[in-house]
């Protein structure tokens, strides 16, 4: 697979993935069709149910398969078929360690039932006692130190629940929607899993790439990737995508690119208006603290630093 590394591989993930001899990913990140009618390019998303699930079955055994023996393995699906998934990953001894919900605006309005707002993450491990949890790369400070300045308070922030409702839909007004796929993951999500559940040069994939997040949340995080795609046209785009991403490298006096891309994850995270914290002189050190805590590299950053930055960033958020 090392010729495939960073690159984007047009073919079927089933094929593909079966040719491969090694475990090679540390983490996998899929995103199949869900089933319900969508209209990709090279794929029909309304299949007879038995057919779905057997097809669900052989991607993610060929998964299993290259996944290493401390990889971890992350599926968002619907509704219809969460089930079907975490029945077929026990059968293949994947251990289930979070039932995440992702829950978002913008959902999918119904006439003659409640609104469709969430989507369902699963995440697995190929062995539960060994395997990557970086719990610093996605603490986020808590109500007892953002609201209550209570000092029992953990300094190094808390973690996210297992509900994630911080992540909007990636809708066609965004700037970071790209118009040539209909189904689009929001980096920030991305960010999260890779940062928490990789290191900095280990391999992500992506069997169903899609529109190419996986490939760019892992590139702007010193990760490697592998993404596998049918269509053609969607790796066409995809690459695209990541090429004009790599011409955008940000220089700045004080922070090198995966900082930058870290610290706008942290503001995404916190949730807070951006001119709150940089005119809060408490918030704004408080920040200053999370990101050290998140970037875990014994790197000092002054809130004078942090702040010079943020302003700079202020237009891009």
């Amino acid at each position: 697979m090392q010729k495939f590394l960073n690159q984007i591989v047009c073919g079927d993930c089933i094929e593909v993935l079966g040719s491969v001899k090694e475990p090679f990913a540390d983490l996998i990140f899929a995103d199949p069709p869900f089933n319900i009618g969508y209209k990709y390019d090279k794929y029909n998303d309304k299949v007879e149910h038995n057919n779905y699930i057997a097809w669900t079955k052989d991607w993610m055994t060929a998964c299993k398969k290259v996944l290493k023996p401390d990889g971890s393995f992350y599926i968002a699906i619907g509704d219809d078929y969460a089930a079907d998934v975490k029945s077929i990953a026990d059968k293949l001894r994947l251990f289930m360690r979070n039932w995440i919900i992702w829950h978002y605006t913008f959902g999918q309005q119904m006439k003659n039932k409640f609104s469709r707002s969430h989507t369902h993450i699963f995440y697995f491990v190929n062995d539960e006692k060994n395997f990557t949890f970086n719990d610093y790369a996605v603490r986020v400070p808590s109500d007892r130190q953002l609201i209550y300045g209570d000092k029992r308070a953990n300094t190094a922030g808390k973690m996210p629940d297992d509900v994630w409702d911080g992540y909007s839909r990636v809708c066609g007004t965004f700037k970071e929607r790209t118009a040539f796929h209909p189904c689009q993951m929001p980096e920030s999500l991305l960010k999260r899993i890779i940062a928490v559940s990789s290191n900095p040069a280990d391999c992500v994939l992506d069997p169903f790439i899609g529109s190419g997040t996986t490939a760019a949340a892992a590139y702007q995080l010193g990760r490697n990737y592998v993404g596998i795609e049918i269509s053609e046209k969607y790796v066409e785009k995809a690459n695209e995508r990541l090429t004009e991403l790599k011409k955008q490298q940000t220089e700045n006096l004080f922070l090198n690119t995966v900082e930058l891309t870290e610290l706008k994850q942290l503001l995404s995270d916190i949730g807070k208006p951006l001119k709150e914290i940089t005119s809060d002189r408490k918030l704004l050190r408080l920040f200053a603290n999370q990101f050290k805590v998140r970037m875990n590299n014994h790197k000092e950053y002054t809130r004078e630093q942090i702040l010079s930055v943020v302003e700079v960033l202020e237009s891009e958020i």
